[in-house]
């Protein structure tokens, strides 16, 4: 299965990004978004490509989210 990862923007130079998610950080492309990220932005990213923006409330609750389910997955 794979999964895409909300995550934040730490750097970008042209079509490539720096992101961060709980101290990880990943290389990435945004040449697939039909928008404009800026450092600070939230995006999804999958097999190194950001594929969507999202705002920061929704990537953090999505964040706490995934946590949960992968905690409790750990504990059974």
């Amino acid at each position: 299965m794979c999964l895409g990862v909300p995550m934040k923007i730490l750097s970008k130079e042209g079509d490539s990004v720096i992101a961060e998610v709980d101290g990880v950080q990943r290389a990435a492309s945004v040449m697939l978004l039909g928008e404009d990220v800026t450092v600070g932005d939230y995006v999804i990213v999958h097999a190194g490509f950001a594929i969507s923006r999202l705002d920061e409330e929704y990537a953090v609750e999505t964040l706490r989210l995934m946590r949960e389910v992968f905690l409790s997955e750990d504990m059974a």
